[in-house]
Protein backbone atom coordinates (compact mmCIF):
# COMPACT_ATOMS: atom_id res chain seq x y z
CA UNK A 1 0.00 0.00 0.00
CA UNK A 2 3.04 2.34 1.05
CA UNK A 3 6.15 2.68 -0.95
CA UNK A 4 8.79 5.41 0.06
CA UNK A 5 11.61 4.32 -2.31
CA UNK A 6 15.01 6.46 -1.26
CA UNK A 7 13.26 9.46 -0.30
CA UNK A 8 14.48 12.67 0.56
CA UNK A 9 13.09 15.93 1.35
CA UNK A 10 15.12 19.25 2.12
CA UNK A 11 14.14 23.22 3.44
CA UNK A 12 16.89 24.79 1.85
CA UNK A 13 19.80 23.92 3.75
CA UNK A 14 18.08 21.95 6.04
CA UNK A 15 17.31 18.29 5.77
CA UNK A 16 14.18 17.12 6.99
CA UNK A 17 14.18 13.62 6.02
CA UNK A 18 17.17 11.58 4.04
CA UNK A 19 17.02 8.34 2.11
CA UNK A 20 14.23 7.23 3.60
CA UNK A 21 12.90 4.06 2.40
CA UNK A 22 9.85 2.69 3.35
CA UNK A 23 6.87 -0.48 2.25
CA UNK A 24 4.19 -0.88 4.32
CA UNK A 25 1.75 -3.93 2.57
CA UNK A 26 -1.91 -3.89 2.53
CA UNK A 27 -3.58 -4.39 6.37
CA UNK A 28 -0.79 -3.30 7.87
CA UNK A 29 -1.14 -1.18 11.11
CA UNK A 30 2.54 0.29 11.44
CA UNK A 31 3.82 2.86 14.27
CA UNK A 32 6.07 5.64 13.54
CA UNK A 33 7.99 6.61 16.15
CA UNK A 34 10.25 9.53 16.76
CA UNK A 35 11.92 12.75 18.89
CA UNK A 36 10.41 16.07 17.96
CA UNK A 37 11.84 17.56 14.75
CA UNK A 38 13.05 14.07 13.78
CA UNK A 39 11.01 13.92 10.30
CA UNK A 40 7.67 12.43 10.83
CA UNK A 41 5.52 15.22 10.00
CA UNK A 42 7.46 15.80 6.45
CA UNK A 43 6.88 12.07 5.90
CA UNK A 44 3.44 11.93 6.82
CA UNK A 45 2.87 15.25 4.68
CA UNK A 46 4.32 13.47 1.44
CA UNK A 47 2.09 10.76 1.87
CA UNK A 48 -0.58 12.88 2.27
CA UNK A 49 0.61 14.86 -1.07
CA UNK A 50 0.85 17.65 0.78
CA UNK A 51 4.65 17.93 0.23
CA UNK A 52 6.39 16.52 -2.75
CA UNK A 53 9.88 14.98 -1.78
CA UNK A 54 13.10 16.39 -3.03
CA UNK A 55 14.64 13.29 -4.57
CA UNK A 56 12.99 9.75 -4.23
CA UNK A 57 9.18 8.65 -5.03
CA UNK A 58 6.39 8.14 -2.77
CA UNK A 59 4.00 5.87 -4.01
CA UNK A 60 0.53 5.06 -2.25
CA UNK A 61 -1.98 2.17 -3.71
CA UNK A 62 0.91 1.94 -6.63
CA UNK A 63 0.13 5.78 -7.54
CA UNK A 64 2.80 7.65 -7.35
CA UNK A 65 1.86 10.97 -5.20
CA UNK A 66 3.83 13.50 -7.42
CA UNK A 67 2.32 12.46 -11.30
CA UNK A 68 -1.20 10.80 -9.87
CA UNK A 69 -2.26 12.59 -6.70
CA UNK A 70 -5.71 12.57 -7.33
CA UNK A 71 -5.83 8.50 -7.36
CA UNK A 72 -3.66 8.50 -4.45
CA UNK A 73 -5.41 11.07 -1.92
CA UNK A 74 -8.67 9.07 -3.05
CA UNK A 75 -7.76 6.33 -1.33
CA UNK A 76 -6.31 8.08 2.12
CA UNK A 77 -7.77 9.98 5.20
CA UNK A 78 -5.47 11.26 7.63
CA UNK A 79 -6.67 12.44 10.95
CA UNK A 80 -4.07 15.16 12.48
CA UNK A 81 -2.80 15.78 15.77
CA UNK A 82 -5.03 18.58 15.78
CA UNK A 83 -7.95 17.78 15.02
CA UNK A 84 -9.82 20.51 12.33
CA UNK A 85 -13.30 21.33 11.87
CA UNK A 86 -15.70 23.97 10.32
CA UNK A 87 -16.99 25.82 13.09
CA UNK A 88 -20.04 26.75 11.66
CA UNK A 89 -21.35 23.26 10.78
CA UNK A 90 -22.99 20.79 12.36
CA UNK A 91 -21.21 17.57 12.84
CA UNK A 92 -23.73 15.67 10.74
CA UNK A 93 -22.95 18.83 7.86
CA UNK A 94 -19.38 18.16 8.17
CA UNK A 95 -19.85 14.42 8.29
CA UNK A 96 -22.10 15.13 4.83
CA UNK A 97 -18.95 17.79 3.50
CA UNK A 98 -16.59 15.04 3.69
CA UNK A 99 -18.86 12.30 1.78
CA UNK A 100 -19.08 14.80 -0.98
CA UNK A 101 -15.51 15.59 -1.54
CA UNK A 102 -15.06 12.21 -2.00
CA UNK A 103 -18.10 12.24 -4.28
CA UNK A 104 -19.60 9.63 -2.63
CA UNK A 105 -23.87 8.94 -3.84
CA UNK A 106 -26.06 10.03 -1.73
CA UNK A 107 -27.46 6.93 -0.46
CA UNK A 108 -24.01 5.42 0.53
CA UNK A 109 -23.27 8.36 2.01
CA UNK A 110 -26.13 8.51 4.06
CA UNK A 111 -25.63 5.06 5.14
CA UNK A 112 -21.69 5.76 6.12
CA UNK A 113 -22.37 8.94 8.06
CA UNK A 114 -24.88 7.25 10.43
CA UNK A 115 -22.50 3.94 10.69
CA UNK A 116 -19.84 5.89 11.47
CA UNK A 117 -22.48 8.51 14.05
CA UNK A 118 -23.21 4.88 15.93
CA UNK A 119 -19.29 3.89 16.12
CA UNK A 120 -18.30 6.78 17.39
CA UNK A 121 -21.19 7.74 19.69
CA UNK A 122 -21.57 11.01 18.10
CA UNK A 123 -25.56 10.88 18.30
CA UNK A 124 -25.58 12.90 21.33
CA UNK A 125 -24.26 15.82 19.88
CA UNK A 126 -23.98 15.29 16.20
CA UNK A 127 -26.85 17.84 15.11
CA UNK A 128 -25.20 20.43 17.45
CA UNK A 129 -22.37 23.26 15.52
CA UNK A 130 -18.81 21.88 16.24
CA UNK A 131 -18.02 25.10 17.42
CA UNK A 132 -19.20 24.23 21.14
CA UNK A 133 -17.39 20.97 21.03
CA UNK A 134 -14.97 19.72 23.56
CA UNK A 135 -11.61 18.77 22.33
CA UNK A 136 -12.85 14.79 22.81
CA UNK A 137 -15.80 15.74 20.45
CA UNK A 138 -13.62 17.40 18.19
CA UNK A 139 -11.25 14.46 17.83
CA UNK A 140 -14.07 11.68 17.39
CA UNK A 141 -15.79 13.33 15.00
CA UNK A 142 -12.32 14.07 12.55
CA UNK A 143 -11.95 10.44 12.95
CA UNK A 144 -15.44 9.61 12.00
CA UNK A 145 -15.36 12.04 8.75
CA UNK A 146 -11.84 10.14 8.12
CA UNK A 147 -13.79 6.72 7.80
CA UNK A 148 -17.15 8.04 6.39
CA UNK A 149 -15.45 6.84 2.83
CA UNK A 150 -13.84 3.63 3.47
CA UNK A 151 -10.15 5.08 2.86
CA UNK A 152 -7.61 2.12 2.25
CA UNK A 153 -4.94 3.45 4.24
CA UNK A 154 -5.71 6.04 7.44
CA UNK A 155 -3.23 7.82 8.73
CA UNK A 156 -3.00 8.74 12.03
CA UNK A 157 -1.40 11.42 13.98
CA UNK A 158 -1.21 11.36 18.06
CA UNK A 159 -4.86 9.96 17.90
CA UNK A 160 -5.59 9.50 21.52
CA UNK A 161 -4.55 12.83 22.62
CA UNK A 162 -7.54 14.47 24.27
CA UNK A 163 -9.58 11.25 25.04
CA UNK A 164 -11.00 9.99 28.12
CA UNK A 165 -9.61 6.41 29.11
CA UNK A 166 -12.72 4.42 27.36
CA UNK A 167 -12.23 6.52 24.30
CA UNK A 168 -8.87 5.30 24.06
CA UNK A 169 -9.41 1.73 24.44
CA UNK A 170 -12.41 1.87 21.58
CA UNK A 171 -9.89 3.83 19.42
CA UNK A 172 -6.97 0.94 20.00
CA UNK A 173 -10.10 -1.84 19.24
CA UNK A 174 -10.98 0.08 15.74
CA UNK A 175 -7.37 0.34 14.77
CA UNK A 176 -6.74 -3.20 15.16
CA UNK A 177 -10.04 -3.98 13.73
CA UNK A 178 -9.11 -2.04 10.69
CA UNK A 179 -6.00 -3.02 10.07
CA UNK A 180 -7.40 -7.20 10.47
CA UNK A 181 -10.04 -6.21 7.67
CA UNK A 182 -7.35 -4.66 4.97
CA UNK A 183 -6.89 -1.30 5.86
CA UNK A 184 -3.55 -0.24 6.17
CA UNK A 185 -3.06 2.33 9.38
CA UNK A 186 -0.03 4.51 9.54
CA UNK A 187 0.44 5.66 13.49
CA UNK A 188 2.67 8.37 14.75
CA UNK A 189 2.47 8.59 18.28
CA UNK A 190 4.68 9.54 21.32
CA UNK A 191 2.75 6.94 23.37
CA UNK A 192 4.61 3.69 23.13
CA UNK A 193 2.91 1.91 24.89
CA UNK A 194 -0.25 1.94 22.44
CA UNK A 195 2.50 1.01 19.93
CA UNK A 196 3.79 -1.61 21.26
CA UNK A 197 0.34 -3.14 22.37
CA UNK A 198 -1.04 -2.30 18.74
CA UNK A 199 1.65 -2.23 15.67
CA UNK A 200 2.52 -5.04 13.45
CA UNK A 201 5.97 -3.32 13.27
CA UNK A 202 7.38 0.01 14.78
CA UNK A 203 10.00 2.18 12.29
CA UNK A 204 12.37 4.50 14.51
CA UNK A 205 13.28 8.23 12.62
CA UNK A 206 15.54 10.65 14.28
CA UNK A 207 17.19 13.38 12.68
CA UNK A 208 15.16 12.64 9.26
CA UNK A 209 16.86 9.00 9.59
CA UNK A 210 15.41 5.50 9.46
CA UNK A 211 17.32 4.01 12.83
CA UNK A 212 15.13 0.90 13.07
CA UNK A 213 12.04 -0.92 11.13
CA UNK A 214 10.55 -4.37 12.17
CA UNK A 215 8.96 -6.25 14.88
CA UNK A 216 9.54 -5.95 18.61
CA UNK A 217 11.78 -8.83 18.19
CA UNK A 218 13.54 -7.67 16.01
CA UNK A 219 13.99 -4.56 17.40
CA UNK A 220 14.90 -6.08 20.19
CA UNK A 221 17.76 -8.31 18.35
CA UNK A 222 19.49 -5.87 16.63
CA UNK A 223 19.51 -3.34 19.43
CA UNK A 224 21.38 -6.26 21.41
CA UNK A 225 18.59 -5.67 24.60
CA UNK A 226 15.72 -7.69 26.14
CA UNK A 227 13.49 -4.33 26.69
CA UNK A 228 10.19 -2.78 26.18
CA UNK A 229 9.43 -0.39 23.29
CA UNK A 230 10.36 2.67 25.45
CA UNK A 231 13.94 1.47 26.69
CA UNK A 232 14.35 -0.25 22.93
CA UNK A 233 13.08 3.71 21.84
CA UNK A 234 15.76 5.74 24.05
CA UNK A 235 18.50 3.35 23.36
CA UNK A 236 18.22 3.43 19.54
CA UNK A 237 17.95 7.64 19.25
CA UNK A 238 20.37 8.40 21.92
CA UNK A 239 23.09 6.36 20.89
CA UNK A 240 25.46 7.84 18.65
CA UNK A 241 26.46 5.85 15.67
CA UNK A 242 23.87 3.44 16.08
CA UNK A 243 21.81 2.33 12.96
CA UNK A 244 19.51 -0.52 13.09
CA UNK A 245 18.12 -1.45 9.62
CA UNK A 246 15.90 -4.74 9.09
Amino acid sequence: MIEISNVSKSYGPKIAVQDLSLHIPNGELFAFLGPNGAGKTTTIKMLCGLLFPTTGTVRVGGFDLRSHGDQARALVSYVPDQPFLYEKLTGREFLQFTADLYAMPRDRAAEKIDEVIDLFHLDEFVDDLTERYSHGMRQRTVFASALVHDPKLLIADEPTVGLDPKSIRELKTLLRKLADSGTTVFLSTHTLDIAQELADRIGIIDRGRLLGCGTMTDLRKHAAMDGNLEELFLKITEVPGVEITV
